[in-house]
């Protein structure tokens, strides 16, 4: 490619936050939640090793081949969607390149996530190296989660809705609804960290061989309960405030979302202990617990950038 050329594609590139930078960072965040549900479908439907090796789908081909049958292309889908990803992470850099300076909030966001990828492949390689090792498959997990954070705050900065360059002032909030925004939000971390852990002492290990942790799956799945009370009773609070101050705009739209998603949670977690774990149910637990990370992280960050009275 000449100088020009160069010049030419660097002078396209955006000078302010526009659309096209909108458009990627809501890619970035509904493509980590659908890697997440990809990723529950190759463990719900036992194709944790439908690529039995790493980074090779077999010993001799890149790509999963007929003889492997159905879980060989759930495994491999979900493969190839960290390659999307990557891109929609490197286009994301190539878009700031003219505001790296100007908008460094949001070009340090697209490094985070662009480098986290390659780490959760490997991370996801390991797993299938170790035949799916509940810790590692856990970290994996846990990762993408992280990622769902990084791609939220992305979206909030790239829309002007908090930061240094927002573009509206939001409602003004008690002082205690940042600290109460954060704590939900951690509560909710820690339902992820320990759903996770009683994931990996159930039934749905990826592969039929695959080992389990060894933890006694009643007795974790009660302890994993106890931050979703917290998060319930946070958003609840929260919302209690938002009514009788009449707090209108972005801050009572995501509370509302939050305790929304955390009843549904709750729902479909309590069915699903008492309907002996359908594969079904787990995997929408999965993909509600990404959302409901994603709007636990968007209302403390409101909560963080709101006036307060």
């Amino acid at each position: 490619m000449s100088q020009t050329a160069v010049r030419r594609f660097v002078d396209w590139l955006p000078t302010e936050v526009d659309r096209r930078v909108r458009v990627l960072a809501v890619a970035s965040l509904v493509g980590q939640i659908v890697l997440i549900a990809t990723g529950g479908a190759v463990r719900l439907t036992s194709s944790g090793l439908g690529c039995p090796t790493w980074p090779r789908c077999t010993t001799s081909s890149l790509t999963t081949t007929p003889e492997m049958g159905f879980h060989g292309v759930i495994e491999f889908g979900n493969r190839l969607l960290t390659f999307a990803l990557a891109a929609v992470a490197v286009a994301m850099l190539v878009a700031l390149w003219n505001l790296r300076r100007q908008r460094r909030d949001l070009f340090w966001l697209a490094i985070g996530l662009l480098a986290s990828i390659p780490a959760q492949a490997v991370i996801g390689g390991i797993s299938v190296l170790t035949q799916l090792n509940p810790w590692v498959v856990a970290l994996h997990f846990l990762v993408s989660m992280a990622l769902v954070v990084l791609a939220t705050l992305l979206v909030n900065r790239a829309y002007s809705r908090t930061g240094r360059f927002m573009n509206r002032t939001l409602a003004a909030l008690p002082s205690s609804m940042r600290p109460v925004t954060a704590a939900t939000a951690g509560a909710a971390a820690l339902a992820v960290v320990l759903g996770v852990v009683v994931t990996g002492a159930g039934p749905h290990a990826g592969d039929a061989d695959a080992p389990r942790n060894g933890l006694d799956w009643d007795l974790v799945s009660h302890i994993h309960a106890v931050p979703a009370y917290l998060v319930t009773f946070g958003a609840v609070f929260a919302l209690v405030v938002v009514l009788s101050r009449r707090v209108q705009g972005p801050f009572r739209t995501a509370v509302i979302g939050l305790l929304g998603l955390t009843v549904l949670q709750a729902a479909i977690g309590i069915t699903q202990y008492y309907t002996g774990i359908p594969a079904l149910l787990v995997g929408l637990h999965m993909v509600v617990a990404a959302l409901l990370m994603a709007e636990a992280t968007n209302a403390a960050d409101l909560a963080r950038w709101s006036p307060r009275v």
